[in-house]
């Protein structure tokens, strides 16, 4: 007997759980890729900072505006499995092989290396745009109901989470075991590209596994399949979405705080820690995914009680405020154990935050529909990732420009002048708080509240009978 799939069956423990595997899977390769990306293309690779820093922005740029043409293509695919979910099959194994490739250190010279990373990078993200957009794009019609979508992304994000918690936490030891005592330059390269390959087919098999078990259960108001007149009318409609701005701006900054922290954390440890660091920078960035995916877990229960607006500003604050402290702390074993402490404080309230945009970007899908009578479902959900790759264009390339700015020496046994430590300490504190301070402004403005969206729902309920 097939189970029940129309608009208003209630989706089970297993769809959730199904769902959650595709965000781990994107999670494991963001995570690697945004923390470990910089310090692979300046210090294994060996591109020049500044070119390295091009190479970021450049790239994720590119990825960011073919974000909606994916949502654009996404929205008018019509298929036996639905519009969203066949990308899933389609792409997993893409997707790995793209992230194994980007890993890859061509023993050539320094100008066919450069062009080597920037068709690599650009086939990950084409990659990456491909598969996660319609990913994002189907938590819109999975359900109907509204605190149902939030539950569905607070599994998402838990999973993206525990994703990103295993990825960290293996990826070292993963180097270390391909990696024979006293390597090579080369022997060091190709242990980054066997760690890859074991992280990519581990994603592609999630992957797989969310189109398995996931359905798409709702019928939108369907959108023309092919005039360039029903595009234009989508953009339109995106344009002028008041909600979707100010949550695209938010996102931005949320990014751009996890992006600069995340990625300037690696150069932190090495030289501003040094061997005064009780623990290592894996064990660092992996017990801040545990803590987000306790935050994760309080989404829902706090947001259902205070509103996700309310609960989502107050998150961004605690994050802001804990950074600021992390410039203050002493290189010494206490200054070590408040660090991991603030760790635990900061990435709890981020983890809060990240189901409730993804929840509010539904409720963004759901108020376009309504407002303007078609679902354009794939388009607005792909805003969402074109701020992540915007976030993450920006927050790779500064970190990069910073460092250079700041003085920071590359070479192996370098010794860091001051100034280029204490633009570290700014990385890690200052910088990552300003970026959630200015989502926590655009957020006071955002209209879309619960009682909003209930009106809204109860509406556009009527309209998807007729």
């Amino acid at each position: 007997m097939k189970p029940d799939v129309s608009t208003y069956s209630r989706p089970t423990i297993w769809e959730k759980i199904g769902y959650g595997f595709g965000d781990m899977s994107s999670s494991m390769f963001w995570k690697i890729f945004s923390y470990y990306l910089p310090f692979f293309y300046s210090n294994i690779f060996g591109l020049s900072l500044s070119h390295a820093a091009t190479l970021l922005l450049v790239t994720k740029l590119y990825d960011a505006v073919s974000d909606p043409v994916m949502g654009i293509i996404a929205d008018r695919t019509q298929t036996r499995w639905g519009k969203y979910r066949p990308y899933l099959l389609w792409m997993a194994v893409p997707f790995g092989l793209a992230g194994v490739l980007t890993f890859i250190t061509p023993q050539t010279t320094y100008c066919l290396k450069h062009i080597y990373a920037y068709v690599t990078y650009l086939l990950m993200m084409t990659a990456y745009t491909a598969i996660n957009v319609p990913y994002g794009a189907m938590l819109g019609v999975l359900t109907s109901d509204s605190k149902q979508k939030t539950v569905f992304s607070s599994f998402r994000m838990f999973f993206a989470y525990a994703g990103s918690f295993i990825a960290l936490a293996i990826f070292e030891p993963l180097l270390d075991s391909f990696s024979p005592k006293n390597p090579t330059p080369a022997q060091t390269a190709a242990s980054w590209t066997w760690a890859m390959i074991v992280i990519g087919f581990i994603c592609a098999v999630l992957f797989f596994l969310c189109f398995k078990l996931t359905r798409e259960r709702v019928k939108t108001i369907n959108v023309s399949s092919g005039s360039s007149s029903s595009v234009l009318k989508d953009m339109k409609s995106l344009a002028s979405n008041r909600p979707w701005w100010i949550l695209l701006g938010a996102a931005i900054g949320v990014l751009l705080f996890n992006s600069i922290r995340g990625g300037a954390a690696a150069y932190y440890f090495k030289d501003v820690l040094g061997g005064s660091a009780l623990y290592t920078c894996g064990m660092f960035l992996a017990v801040g995914e545990v803590a987000n995916m306790a935050g994760v877990a309080l989404a829902v229960p706090i947001s259902a009680r205070i509103g996700k607006k309310t609960t989502y500003i107050a998150a961004l604050g605690i994050t802001a405020v804990f950074s600021l402290f992390i410039d203050f702390l002493p290189v010494t074993k206490s200054g070590m154990w408040t660090l991991m402490g603030l760790q635990i404080i900061i990435s709890a309230a981020a983890g809060i935050t990240f189901p409730l945009l993804w929840s509010m970007f539904a409720d963004i899908a759901d108020y376009s529909e309504y407002k303007n009578g078609t679902a354009s479902t794939g388009l607005i959900f792909s805003s969402s990732s074109m701020a992540q790759k915007f976030g993450g264009a920006f927050g790779s390339a500064l970190i990069l420009w910073m460092l250079a700015g700041f003085g920071y020496d590359t070479s192996e046994a370098a010794v860091q002048t001051d100034v280029a430590i204490d633009g570290l300490r700014i990385m890690m504190s200052y910088i990552p708080a300003a970026g959630s301070l200015f989502a926590m402004l655009l957020l006071f403005f955002y209209p879309l509240t619960d009682g909003k969206m209930t009106e809204v729902l109860s509406e556009l309920e009527k309209k998807r009978r007729l």
